[in-house]
């Protein structure tokens, strides 16, 4: 069966937490339209604030994302990796893996902070979101309401 994966990495500082570049960060989309798909490769998209936010889009193999993916019973087993040392929130309790039937599309979104490690540079932060479709799609699928929901985003100060 088909999986399609599409990972949007939008990247910010200080900089970009009020005033105008917050706005126009919080434009920033959770999905585009899909390019022409090579097997076994993810849509991957960076959003920096370094660069307006404009997307830069790219093709990675999927054994490079972070997230869990799983066939089995005809089912799709989705599950993003999050080390637990790896910036703030903290993530004590994940929700559950979401499985997917055929035709059925998640999109999981996750939020970081980040400090430099000798607390010399003002903290960084990220927010991930990943759009997984079980089954064949159209390129605009992700522009749709998806199936399953999770909004994994904590508390960043």
């Amino acid at each position: 069966m088909e999986i399609t994966v599409q990972w949007i990495r939008t990247s910010w500082t200080k900089q970009s937490r009020g005033g105008e570049a917050a706005a126009r960060r919080n434009t920033a989309p959770a999905a585009f339209v899909l390019p022409a798909a090579a097997a076994s490769s993810a849509h991957v998209v960076r959003m920096h604030e370094r660069d307006r936010f404009q997307p830069r889009e790219t093709r990675e193999e999927l054994r490079g994302i972070a997230v869990g993916l799983r066939e089995a019973d005809g089912r799709l087993r989705v599950l993003p990796r999050v080390d637990p040392l790896f910036g703030l929130p903290p993530r004590p309790r994940r929700p559950p893996a979401v499985r997917l039937r055929p035709g059925q599309w998640v999109r999981w979104q996750l939020n970081y902070r980040f400090s430099s490690a000798a607390g010399m540079q003002d903290w960084s932060y990220w927010l991930d979101t990943f759009n997984i479709a079980y089954g064949p799609v159209d390129a605009d699928v992700f522009l749709s309401v998806p199936t399953v929901f999770v909004d994994e985003c904590g508390p960043l100060r």
